[in-house]
């Protein structure tokens, strides 16, 4: 059978890319629904219509997952996860609960195509198992389903507080390092230098965003060319619940972007029309992955920190980079925090809005590379 092509009927401001992931999910999200007990019909309505798409799909990733758990641990006697009933879930407890996540989900083993995997889960994933279910109990019993709500027996997890693990970044020296490698190739293996060649206007590009705004993984992946709109000195993301939020360019950000277009980036008439506005592309030509962004990121700040590839950092610690180097240059913590969208502090964004043209006056004054300091 041929396979169909996709074509977006976008009515929304979005970009088609971001519409089309968010298809996806929804196509995950029903696949995993059509497994599931028909008692949870009107909790899937609930967290379609409530909470964003990543969000549902990590909820039904958990439920389904505990279900197993009952189906394969408990003496419940369903044989399919469909076959669980309402007199099975109101049987449950809430220190039934707090075995699942405080025992079983610390420390667990899965089978698949002649492995075994073997899993550990530190408090941040337990608690969001936790959440998962304390969602769905609740609305269970709001929905009359279950005859009482457990929930509040649910055992606490402790998660470490704000600022009580050591922040993990590049020093400016590393920085420096990391730009020059990808720059001018040094610290590459010859390996490594014949694929730098046909793409160092690329890496470069995705190094400098990342270390001037501190850009979340999923926000570079989702950019394309038309995010960026030159003659206002501006782009496009879209942050955490969908929010909108438009950045200010730099003159470094604004010529690694040409640089990469004009010289780098194949023709949109060379690529698919599904990735023919994808801002990073690989070099099939297709929009980069995530794991791709990743492993990218890893090689370069190990030559920044002059370790071995795989003591690499993530994208993640590129934003911590950014944002302590805002801060150490002494920007308000407030304005900072306003261009990352953290939200760590309490009312950050509320707060920040106070000073016009924030970001732009950050970003202008943030620069890395040498020609525009």
């Amino acid at each position: 059978m041929a396979k169909k092509n996709i074509r977006i009927n976008n009515k929304t401001d979005k970009p088609d890319n971001i519409v089309l992931r968010e298809s996806e999910i929804a196509v995950e999200c029903s696949i995993i629904q059509k497994d599931m007990p028909n008692f949870f019909l009107d909790f899937f309505v609930y967290l379609k219509n409530n909470v964003l798409p990543s969000t549902r799909i990590a909820y039904l990733k958990d439920i389904k997952f505990f279900c197993n758990y009952l189906i394969e641990y408990t003496d419940i006697e369903a044989e399919t996860i469909k076959d669980i009933t309402v007199e099975d879930f109101n049987k449950i407890q809430a220190r039934d609960i707090n075995y699942f996540i405080g025992e079983y989900c610390t420390h667990y083993t899965l089978e698949k195509d002649n492995n075994i995997y073997v899993f550990e889960n530190r408090n941040p994933s337990l608690a969001r198992k936790k959440s998962s279910l304390s969602v769905l109990f609740k609305y269970l019993y709001r929905d009359n389903i279950l005859e009482k709500n457990i929930t509040d027996g649910f055992n606490p997890i402790k998660l470490p507080k704000t600022g009580s693990k050591e922040i993990k970044r590049l020093e400016v020296d590393e920085v420096k390092r990391m730009l020059d490698a990808v720059s001018t190739g040094s610290g590459l293996t010859e390996k490594e230098i014949e694929y730098w060649k046909k793409t160092k206007y690329r890496d470069k590009a995705i190094i400098v965003l990342f270390v001037t705004y501190g850009l979340r993984l999923y926000e570079l992946h989702q950019l394309n060319v038309s995010s960026f709109n030159f003659s206002r000195g501006e782009f496009k993301i879209y942050r955490k619940r969908g929010k909108e939020s438009i950045m200010p360019l730099n003159k470094s950000v604004e010529l690694v972007i040409h640089e990469y277009l004009e010289n780098e980036r194949p023709k949109t008439i060379e690529i698919d029309p599904k990735d023919s506005d994808a801002l990073f592309l690989s070099l099939q030509k297709k929009r980069m992955t995530e794991r791709a962004i990743r492993t990218l990121v890893k090689k370069y700040t190990s030559i920044g920190m002059q370790t071995a590839r795989d003591q690499g950092y993530s994208p993640h610690k590129l934003r911590a980079t950014c944002a302590t180097s805002l801060i150490e240059q002494g920007n308000s913590i407030y304005d900072v925090q306003n261009l990352l969208d953290h939200e760590n502090i309490i009312t950050t964004q509320l707060y920040a809005a106070h000073k016009k043209n924030a970001k732009r006056e950050l970003i202008n004054k943030f620069e890395w590379l040498d020609e525009f300091e």
